[in-house]
């Protein structure tokens, strides 16, 4: 019979975890963020280098704006930046988003 976790050894159940925590980072989808057009000033987190903005170690994803930002997203200056809480959004073509995207007014948002 086989002995609960809750019995195991302390060095045990912080090895399970150890192994554990890889996993779950692994589930969640990462977005590297890259340099991008320079559009004026560079959004907030980002350094101007030449005609591109990089992404400086605080960066978070950032949208060149188009109409209001899409839901999760705040304005910063010519930019999107994407909040806490934000999906991943593409600029919406015609008057439709692809399957699996809704749509958040000039942007289609990943459901």
């Amino acid at each position: 019979m086989p002995i609960p976790p809750y019995q195991w050894p302390n060095r045990v159940r912080w090895l399970t975890a150890l192994l554990l925590i890889p996993l779950a980072a692994a589930a969640q989808p990462c977005l590297e963020l890259t340099p991008m057009a320079k559009r004026g000033n560079c959004p907030t987190g980002y350094t101007a280098s030449g005609a591109y903005c990089i992404p400086g170690p605080q960066a978070t994803l950032a949208l060149e704006r188009r109409g209001n930002c899409p839901t999760g997203y705040r304005t910063s200056g010519a930019y999107c930046l994407a909040g806490p809480q934000a999906r991943l959004a593409i600029p919406r073509i015609g008057s439709t988003c692809p399957s699996g995207w809704l749509i958040s007014g000039d942007y289609c948002l990943k459901r």
